[in-house]
């Protein structure tokens, strides 16, 4: 058995992340490497009554650690050297990662024969969870874990020694805590950019629906393709619908389509979700669709940062708690209200006074000249 676990440990790279760990004091403090006997200890033998659910790439469980942390154990499907390879790849990923809305990861055990990660168990299911039951989120929290997850994604790119592309942003690898604080999850197939580097050339990889079309053309990975997907997950907080669904007619099975084809035709407001439409402002929910259009333009060049995202997400939040501390009147949108808004929208503002630096925002020079088009394509037939 001993040697089994050996040649195990060995085929999991075990040896090259041993080195890694062991030359690297925070890495070692942060990321343990378990033995195999206590994750089945934990999990109880992986019992089929500690599974938490199924990804792509394995199963879920539950399990309570030797130290009474409580944890998620994900055991990959099959013994596969390139499931192997991004399992590893997402302990390198992680390791480097300290974020309070990245999931943390414990460490892994690499002496079975597929190797096993252990992160932190976060209670509360994931983003799509909560979409799909239609347990209909308050539209203050919908906006909260927007912000939380673009603030996880613009700490990636642009806030680690190197910058991280997740390459599979979407509502299922959101998960949530007790107080639906957002979790960014599922890294394995993340990749690392080197500091002289804009993009990286790889196999396409990723989720359709939530696909940046120009990645998929090119090969090219860039941190425009994160944002893309976020603006897929823009489009779900305010819909509350599925990305792909063939319940929907054929022009609109897929819901960048949807919201295009809505925005066109003047008859946006009728495809926000009943319960965003009730308690989002005017300003927000203009300001969030307008931000979700700018996120999915077809070219890269013409999408915002992830670090100008969170500041326009993190101002509009700032705003309206400032409006709720002085208690301001809340205004329900309504469709009349829609054709009232004054030209000087708060986005602009909110761009303006951000806190992003740098080049000149892509969505401060870009809102004033598609305002009043939005604005009609937000108006609701009488």
């Amino acid at each position: 058995m001993r040697r089994i676990k050996e040649k195990h440990f060995r085929k999991n790279r075990g040896l090259f992340l041993q080195q890694l760990i062991s030359s690297n004091k925070d890495l070692a403090d942060r990321t343990k490497i378990f033995p195999l006997e206590e994750l089945e200890k934990a999990t109880n033998n992986f019992d089929a009554t500690r599974i938490l659910g199924h990804g792509g790439h394995g199963t879920v469980y539950k399990g309570i650690l030797a130290d009474q942390r409580i944890a998620a154990i994900k055991k990959a499907k099959i013994a596969k050297q390139k499931e192997i390879d991004e399992f590893i790849n997402e302990v390198v990923i992680l390791s480097q990662i300290n974020h309070k809305n990245v999931v943390k990861l414990f460490g892994c055990c690499l002496e079975s024969e597929v190797p096993l990660l252990v992160y932190e168990f976060v209670p509360n299911g994931t983003l799509n969870d909560h979409l799909e039951s239609h347990s209909s989120l308050p539209w203050e929290e919908r906006l909260r874990i927007a912000t939380e997850a673009s603030g996880a994604l613009a700490y990636l790119h642009s806030s680690t020694s190197i910058s991280i592309f997740h390459r599979d942003v979407k509502s299922s690898n959101i998960l949530l805590d007790d107080n639906c604080s957002a979790k960014v999850s599922d890294f394995g197939a993340s990749r690392s950019l080197p500091p002289d580097q804009t993009h990286l050339t790889t196999n396409v990889q990723g989720t359709f629906g939530y696909l940046d079309p120009e990645y998929y053309q090119t090969g090219q990975l860039t941190e425009k393709s994160d944002v893309y997907s976020f603006g897929v997950i823009l489009l779900e907080l305010l819909t509350g619908e599925k990305p792909i669904s063939s319940a929907r007619c054929p022009e609109e099975i897929n819901l960048c389509s949807r919201f295009l084809c809505a925005r066109r035709e003047n008859r946006l407001f009728q495809i926000f979700e009943g319960r965003v439409k009730e308690e989002g402002t005017k300003e927000e929910l203009t300001t969030i669709a307008m931000l979700a259009e700018m996120c999915l333009q077809l070219r890269g060049d013409e999408r915002p940062t992830m670090k100008e995202v969170e500041g326009i997400l993190d101002g509009l939040r700032r705003s309206k708690n400032r409006k709720q501390q002085s208690g301001a009147e809340r205004q329900c949108v309504h469709s009349d209200d829609l054709r009232n808004v004054p030209s000087s929208h708060a986005l602009y503002n909110l761009v303006e006074g951000s806190e992003v630096t740098g080049r000149k925002s892509v969505v401060s020079s870009r809102v004033v000249s598609m305002e009043k088009e939005f604005m009609l394509s937000l108006d609701c037939p009488r």
